[in-house]
Parts: C-alpha cells; structure tokens; sequence
C-alpha cells in the first residue's frame, strides 16, 4: 500500500486546477448548449455575467464585451436559448463555465411566447387602439428600411408610376443585433421633423424589409420599435415580411400592408385613378347642375304662367296717374277760391278793433271808479281788527308775564331749565326778569341758588 501511495504524483491545487481546465477545452473544445437564462447581470466593463439551466442542472455562462455586439441577441431572464462557446474553467472557485460567442432563441415555440406576451402588455397598455386616417395626396413620404435589396426599389418604382412624389430614406439594418435600436432611431427622428426645416417632414411613413424567417423578423417586434411606433406623429404603414408574415409593429401602425409595394400604393394614389375619378365627378356633378338648372326653369316658368299681365297692369296704372294729375291741378284752384269766400264772410263779423279798444277802455274807468268809492271803508276795518288782534297777542306775550313777577331760568348756553332735578351743583345759570338778567351759580345743596 504504501508502494502504492508513492507512486501516486503529486499536485499543487493550481496545476491541478490547470489540468482540468485543459482537459475542458480539449475534450469539448466549441459546443452549444440549450437552456433557461437565469441570473443575468451586465457589469459596468461591458462583460454579462448569467446561468444557463434545465430541470437537471446549471451552467454559468460569460459573454465578453468584445463579443457582446455580435452574440445575436441580448440576454434576457426567462428566455430559453442555444448558446454557441467554449467550455473552459475558472480555477480560482474550480467552476466550469461557456465562454458565449452567439445566443439564439431556441426554436420558434419560445419565439413565439415572447412575442405573445409582449403583445399581451402592449395591448393591455392601449398602443393598438391608435389608428389615424393616412393623408390623401401626400407631398413627401419617408421610408425607413434597409438601402440595399428589392423593397426599397419596389417602392420607389410603384411611387414613379402611380404619383410621383419625393421620398426621403433613412437607411437601417433589418435584422441582426443592431437593426432594432437604429429602426426606432429612425422612427423617433422622422417624428422629431419640424415643418419647414432644413429636412422635409414626411406626410405619411412606411417601415418596410421583405420577407425572411421568425428570427429575423425580430426587430419588428422589439419593444423599443414598437414605442417608437406608436408614439409617432406622422401616419405610418408598416410593410414587414411576406403577405402571410405577422409582426407587433402591424398591430401599432396606422395601417399594415401585405407586401411593400402593397405599402406605397396605400401611401399614394394613382394619379390616372384620380383623373379618372376626377373626370367622374366632374360629369355627375355637372348633371347635377344641369337638372338642376332646368327644374328651376321649369318652376319659373309655372310661376310666371301665374303672374297677371303685368304691361296691363303699368298701363291701368299710368292712365290713374294722368287722371288723378288732371284733378289735382283743377282742384287747388278751386279749393283756394273757396277758402277765400268762408275768410270773407268771417272778416265781415268781425268788429273794428278801434271799436274794441274804446269798449274796454270804458270798462276799465267803470272798474276804476268803483275801486276809489269803496277803498277808504275796507281799510279802516282792517285796520281795527289788526290793532284788536295785536293787543290780544300782547297780552300773551313772553314780555306780558315777566312784567307780571315771573322769571326764566336758562343755562349757560341759553337754553330754558324747566326742572331742578336737572341743575347740577355749581352749574352757571342765567335768571330773566322784565327789567335785566341776573348770572347766578347752582348751590351744592340741591336747589339753592346764590
């Protein structure tokens, strides 16, 4: 036993850590491995740091930030991927861990119940209630897809030829890590367009990429894209995929079009459909006046039928006039000639104001004379009943009872003192008699003066 002991080698936890880790690596070397997203946690460095689980087991997994931006899709709690790596160790805690190069969603069912239920809280939110009218004849439209490939020719191409109008691109990755952060970008950017700056305002937006499988069609239904979407300003049209393709951004947008081109002949009418419409129109509406015009020539003419004869009529009238213009000019003659004769017959009543003064100047020395024979009397007998009056007021009067050993009592201001309980002690006072007035003072015993 103990031969067998030291034949055994011996190692250092460091070379011992080393060799699993090389054993790791050379046994595995590059795998992927499917599992549930736990733990996550992005440090500020750039590196993410999370757990790949199952019902069995759980692996720790890093992404470096050197290879973050191309690991296809950003870690997310909950989400069930395939992670492309190395299998190495981390001696220090003697963990085995993937070193992550690329994370994909695993298989369309979990793709599927991502989107379902980022479709169930939007909604729940109210983004997909919005749908605003998409302008008649727009002046500009912009289109935010990629620059390369057959949309954004199919636009311009069924733009030119059903109503040629300015189109401004504003160019984005459709797909990949990048393409959902520059597609809201651009949204927010077309909606951020003040009318009449340095950049058209675009009139009506589409959002457009043609078709391709689940994965790719993610952008489309980011949660940041589909903010963007709902919050934008200007009508948009989305045009993502294939007739049978379903995004999010269809259910937010103002309008959803099968195919690209589906979504530049809903932005613009067909010019030659709308002269022919135009020309539509034009011919009902003209019709229109027409009859119109003749059914109210119609009723003038019933009502004109029902007029009376209107030249009869002004000349009954005219020969009116002449008659009542002949009468006029006979009658004032004659109606002045008889108010001649009545002012005659009144004149000869009337009396000769010579007459009439001297009758009342007679009248007048008649009253006079009477007046001087009757004056004398009546105003000797106004005189005694005066002077009688006047002795009788006498006898009343305020000089009358002085004289007759009464006194009056008045204050200071003098004002008459009718009662001593009102006399107060030292008041200054004022006695009146017939012959003078005597100031005297308001003893301090009550009603004594002195």
């Amino acid at each position: 036993m103990s031969d067998l002991l030291a034949n055994t080698p011996e190692f250092s936890v460091s070379e011992l850590a080393g060799a699993v880790k090389k054993t790791l690596e050379g046994a595995f070397g590059r795998v992927r491995v499917r599992g549930e997203i736990t733990e996550f946690k992005a440090y500020a460095s750039g590196h993410q740091y999370f757990a790949l689980k199952d019902e069995g087991g759980k692996i720790r997994a890093i992404i470096w930030k050197g290879a973050a931006a191309r690991a296809g899709l950003k870690p997310e709690n909950g989400v069930e991927v395939i992670a492309t790596g190395r299998l190495t160790s981390y001696p220090e805690r003697s963990e085995y861990q993937l070193i992550v190069e690329r994370l994909e969603y695993a298989g369309a069912g979990a793709l599927l119940a991502r989107i379902e239920a980022l479709r169930v809280r939007l909604a729940a939110e109210g983004l997909f209630t919005r749908k605003r009218p998409l302008p008649m004849l727009p002046r500009v439209i912009g289109v935010v897809t990629s620059p390369q490939g057959a949309v954004l020719q199919d636009i311009k191409t069924t733009i030119a030829r059903r109503f040629p109008r300015p189109i401004i691109l504003w160019p984005v990755a459709v797909q990949g890590e990048a393409a959902a952060g520059q597609i809201a970008a651009a949204i927010n950017g077309f909606s951020a367009l003040v009318a009449g700056g340095g950049v058209p305002r675009p009139d009506v937006l589409i959002v457009a990429r043609g078709g391709g499988s689940l994965e790719d069609l993610m952008a489309f239904n980011d949660e940041a894209v589909l903010r963007a979407a709902a919050a934008c300003t200007i009508p948009l049209i989305s045009a993502v995929g294939h007739e049978t393709d379903t995004t999010l951004i269809d259910f937010v947008s103002d309008r959803r079009a099968p195919t690209p081109t589906a979504a530049a002949e809903m932005a613009i009418p067909a010019r030659l459909e709308l002269l022919a419409d135009l020309a539509q129109k034009t011919a009902r509406l003209e019709g229109a006046v027409l009859r119109r015009t003749g059914f109210a020539r119609l009723l003038l003419s019933r009502a004109g039928g029902k007029l009376p004869d209107l030249p009869g009529i002004l000349g009954l009238a005219r020969q009116r006039l002449d008659d009542r213009g002949e009468r006029l000019g006979l009658a004032l003659p004659n109606y002045a000639a008889l108010r001649r004769a009545g002012l005659e017959r009144l004149s000869a009543r009337l009396r000769h104001p010579r007459e009439i003064l001297a009758h009342r100047r007679n009248a007048l020395d008649l009253s006079a004379r009477r007046l001087e024979g009757g004056l004398p009397g009546r105003l000797r007998e106004k005189r005694v009943k005066l002077e009688h009056l006047a002795a009788r007021l006498e006898a009343v009067s305020y000089a009358a009872v002085l004289a007759r050993g009464f006194a009056l009592v008045t204050n200071a201001a003098g004002a008459p003192v009718s009662s001593a309980a009102r006399i107060a002690p030292g008041a200054a006072l004022v006695v009146k008699f017939a012959d003078g007035d005597v100031a005297v003072k308001a003893a301090p015993s009550q009603g004594t003066l002195f």
